[in-house]
């Protein structure tokens, strides 16, 4: 992570949905950047239309900051459309678990105030790329790519390969490929390793595996993972999109070259954010420094 101090002259509002907590939000926003003479963008992407939008193409050119208003969902249409080497982008937390959205409504005012006079810190992640028989797919993961089945308790068989040496057969629901940032989103919940931030990783995280000794994976970001699923099945982008996989299709998979930035308060902290979202040390008292 790294501290900076570029000035915001302009910012981009976005959101994946519309309701009265984002209405909310967008007026706090709105008056509060007007106080500051900051200029504010709206994406046509965005459901916030209450003004013209403008392209995705002239939001990354003339945004210096993309406002993120939603849960962890919002943030990752967010990223697919604007992160990959375009302007950092914050997070306002409106959903339960918002790991990668840092602000609170309550704080809202003070910490945007803070961010906008250059107080904050840039958090550089990368995303998971797939080809498909070696075609270069179109979409991207900053969270995780998995290859299933598609069907509720319906085995797939595939093979993986690391760097062109094979690592096993396996026989499982599908098969969980995650950044560090993944590793707080669907691979939790799949009793995956929490990765932190800063460790240069990629996960493998067998999905209900029909096996007694079948562990995760960790190896390193640069590793090419090539999957080949022995039926059809479906290639999953952050839960956002699905491709058709046909029997024996080649599935390679790496990191991408362009990066995302995230900004974060100055105060922010990767296990403080554990404890707080994840139910760490509860019932311990915390002592005062």
């Amino acid at each position: 992570m790294v501290e900076t101090a570029k000035k915001i002259n302009s910012v981009a509002l976005y959101s994946s949905k519309k309701n009265q907590k984002v209405s909310q939000i967008l007026r706090q926003l709105d008056e509060i950047s007007s106080n500051l003479g900051v200029k504010v963008l709206y994406p046509e992407s965005s459901s916030l239309k209450n003004k013209k939008g403008l392209s995705d193409t002239r939001v990354k050119k003339e945004a210096d900051l993309v406002i993120a208003i939603g849960g962890d969902g919002t943030l990752l249409s967010c990223s697919r459309r604007f992160g990959l080497n375009g302007p950092p982008i914050l997070g306002i937390n409106l959903g339960n678990l918002g790991f990668l959205n840092d602000i609170a409504p309550n704080d809202l005012t003070n910490s945007l105030l803070d961010i906008v006079s250059g107080k904050f810190i840039i958090d550089v992640r990368y995303f998971l790329e797939a080809r498909t028989n070696g075609i270069l797919n179109k979409e991207i993961a900053l969270n995780e790519i998995v290859i299933h089945s598609g069907s509720i308790a319906q085995l797939i068989e595939f093979e993986v390969y690391i760097d062109d040496k094979f690592v096993y057969r396996q026989k499982a629901d599908g098969l969980i490929i995650n950044t560090p940032t993944g590793s707080t989103a669907y691979a939790l919940s799949g009793n995956g390793p929490i990765i932190h931030p800063k460790v240069n990783a990629i996960s493998l995280l067998p999905m209900l595996p029909h096996s007694l000794n079948t562990r995760p994976l960790i190896i390193n970001e640069n590793s090419k993972v090539l999957v080949i699923p022995h039926k059809k099945g479906f290639l999953s982008f952050d839960s956002q999109s699905n491709l058709k996989l046909k029997k024996d299709d080649e599935i390679l998979i790496t990191k991408t070259k362009r990066r995302l930035q995230l900004v974060h308060p100055l105060d922010h902290d990767f296990f403080s954010a554990c404890r707080t979202k994840l139910g760490w040390s509860l019932g311990v008292p915390v002592k005062e420094t």
